[in-house]
């Protein structure tokens, strides 16, 4: 993809690169991609978006899903799929196509007028009617309102052909001997034709009347252009109700007001080729015209350049997808140009990652080098006293300086300094010893709580940046520069107790490595004490006492650990002797106890026993609770065991219990004797 700039308009030329050839293999297709740099590189956005010699003419469907050319040889017409960035299907005429127009939304109904003075009616499977005009035809133009063709040529008469008849009607009588292009307004359907002779003349189509004629030739010659024969019109355009463009053989475009009779701008394209295509660019206000040697935009209002192009081959045709800032030619050549100008609207939705890949590309540009040439200001010049060559061919004035052939630059380099050489020596010797200070051990800034665990913190993120190196994954942040553990290298209440149980039993070789820090942080203190001292010593002590003692940490950590154990175990010991000799220095003093309210104070027996019983293994107790009646084990009949728990009642449930007893015998003889006295009443009774 090869990129220009005019007036700071980047445009990208989607199409520029090599071309492979159709009889390939896609094996030797993909060895070429992997050796050609230049193939690699290209952009193929539509496939095998070209034809065999050369493109004459391109558009776009009114949906926009389809691109139609036209080209040759053999004489042939392509449509292309947007949706699936590929061909559609190929149809071969029998003539070459003069020009053609899509008549529906797709691709369903096309009208070619070609050479051989034949109309060709094509449907969506193809082929459909073909007619003849009596003279040979240049342009033609379709009116929706009537159904009507209206085609212009080598004659002086408009032929008008009626599809919804199927017949043609009565031609248009012109002043004109012939006419090269024509146009139907979109707005009020006004027919306009431009005619050999320089003029423009406008039709109602509803009268079949002539209603206007404008001078185009006259109004093209002005003072600053250079004419050699009466210019003729070759490229009509409408805009809206009221604005027309005119294109004429000689290289101008003028842009009239149909209300004035007068231009209100006159553009030359100063290369004196015939216009072939205009085209208007509303969200820009542009006006896009192209001879077959340039395309050149500009404000319709001012006239003023926007930017231009100037393709490698000849321009056949021109056609700017719709709103969008993709812009097509059919060419000289094989391959049709696709353009891509961001600045005139984005990308079309089927392409849209044009966006990225362009935006990506404004972010980093890529500068131009010139690999012979070497680029010189005027004061580089008069120090290698080659000022004197300021205007030969040896020098090629580019912005503020000069190129010149880079044997040349050296070899003035050599005779206006000697002893370059020597200087370049010195850069190499100093660039040597930055290498050898950059392997010793870095001077780093560790905070005043807990330095050692700083410390560990910066080895380990050292070891995951060169982890992530490799692995190509995202630095993950440092905790050092972490707000939320700032406190943590600035408070002393946060410093780590080394000398607490957890910590020497967190890691057998913590403490071996605490030790390596420890050397490393007085390592650290001296050389922030004597830096430049240390610069003559020798290097590389550091590293090979760290060796050294990894290989001890690998083959001895067993006695590490057992060496730790050690001092705690006389530590402890020495720590019970120090209770003990406090307990026989305190002296004993009796204490007493509150026994709440209700509860019997039995003696301390009770809980010895308990104490004792809870020492006791599980069977055995399970073997007491059986003899005391609380526990009963049966087996049961499917194989497993049963058992089942009396709960021990307290004392005071047993006196409640002993109460409850005791009321129930009470009531009892209450009852039983009042049923005797209620007995004794009723037999004294009867005896009365």
């Amino acid at each position: 993809m090869q990129v220009s700039s005019l007036n700071e308009v980047k445009i990208y030329s989607l199409s520029a690169g090599r071309s492979l050839p159709e009889w390939l293999s896609d094996r030797k297709k993909r060895a070429l991609q992997k050796k050609d740099v230049d193939i690699r590189r290209r952009i193929e956005l539509i496939q095998d978006f070209e034809m065999p010699t050369v493109s004459t003419k391109i558009k776009v469907s009114r949906d926009g899903q389809y691109i139609m050319a036209v080209g040759t040889y053999k004489p042939r017409i392509r449509c292309f799929d947007t949706y699936q960035l590929s061909q559609k299907f190929e149809r071969c005429l029998d003539s070459e196509v003069v020009t053609f127009e899509i008549l529906s939304d797709d691709y369903s109904k096309i009208v070619f007028l070609q050479c051989a003075r034949f109309v060709e009616f094509h449907s969506q499977h193809g082929h459909y009617y073909k007619t003849r005009i009596p003279k040979f035809g240049r342009d033609f133009s379709y009116h929706y309102p009537s159904c009507d063709l209206y085609f212009v040529g080598a004659s002086s008469e408009v032929y008008r052909l009626n599809l919804e008849q199927g017949r043609f009607l009565n031609s248009l009588q012109t002043d004109a001997s012939e006419s090269n292009a024509c146009d139907i307004n979109p707005v009020h359907f006004l027919f306009a034709m431009g005619t050999a002779e320089g003029k423009v003349e406008c039709w109602d189509p509803r009268t079949r009347n002539r209603v206007g004629l404008l001078d185009c030739a006259l109004s093209s010659v002005t003072a600053d252009t250079e004419i050699d024969g009466l210019p003729s019109v070759s490229a009509l355009k409408f805009d809206g109700a009221l604005n027309m463009a005119v294109g004429t053989s000689t290289g101008q475009v003028l842009l009239y007001d149909l209300r004035s009779s007068n231009p209100l701008i006159v553009k030359d394209h100063h290369y004196g080729l015939p216009i072939k295509s205009i085209q208007f660019q509303h969200q820009l206000d542009l006006i896009i015209s192209a001879d077959c040697r340039i395309i050149k935009m500009w404000n319709k209002d001012t006239g003023k350049i926007f930017t231009s192009m100037e393709p490698e081959y000849g321009i056949n045709d021109v056609c700017l997808y719709p709103n969008s800032g993709m812009l097509m030619t059919a060419n000289e050549a094989p391959k049709m140009s696709i353009y891509y100008i961001p600045v005139l609207g984005p990308a079309p939705k089927w392409c849209s990652f044009l966006d990225n890949l362009t935006e990506e590309l404004e972010e980093n540009p890529e500068t131009t080098v010139y690999d012979d040439y070497k680029f010189v200001t005027r004061q580089d010049l008069e120090n290698l006293g080659l000022a004197h060559l300021i205007g030969s061919s040896l020098l090629r004035a580019y912005m503020h300086g000069f190129f010149m052939d880079i044997r040349l630059y050296h070899k003035a380099k050599m005779m206006a300094n000697p002893f370059a050489y020597e200087e370049y020596r010195r850069e190499k010797i100093r660039q040597k010893i930055e290498e050898t200070r950059a392997q010793r051990v870095q001077l780093k800034k560790l905070p005043k709580v807990n330095k050692e665990l700083a410390l560990k913190l910066i080895e380990e993120e050292g070891e995951e940046q060169q982890v992530t190196r490799k692995r190509k994954q995202k630095n993950l942040p440092s905790l050092l520069k972490d707000d939320r553990f700032k406190v943590m290298f600035e408070n002393p209440d946060f410093q780590v107790d080394e000398q607490s149980e957890e910590f020497r039993l967190l890691n057998p070789l913590v403490s071996k490595i605490s030790e390596k820090r420890k050397r490393k942080l007085k390592l650290l203190e001296e050389l922030e004490a004597q830096e430049q001292e240390e610069e003559e010593e020798p290097e590389g002590k550091a590293s090979d006492a760290e060796s050294s003692e990894s290989s001890d940490d690998e083959k001895g950590w067993v006695e590490e650990v057992r060496k730790q154990r050690k001092l705690l175990r006389q530590e402890e010991k020495v720590k019970r002797q120090e209770r003990f000799k406090e307990d026989q220095q305190t002296s004993l003093k009796p204490q007493f106890f509150e026994i709440k309210e209700g509860e019997e104070f039995r003696s301390f027996k009770d809980s010895a026993k308990k104490q004792k019983l809870m020492k006791k293994t599980l069977g055995d107790r399970l073997k007491l609770e059986e003899t005391l009646g609380t526990l009963n084990v049966c087996d049961t009949t499917v194989g497993s065991k049963q058992a089942t728990f009396k709960l021990k009642k307290s004392e005071q449930q047993k006196k409640q219990q002993e109460a409850e007893k005791q009321h129930r015998q009470e009531r009892k003889t209450l009852r039983r004797s009042a049923s005797h006295l209620k007995s004794k009443r009723g037999s004294g009774r009867l005896f009365h």
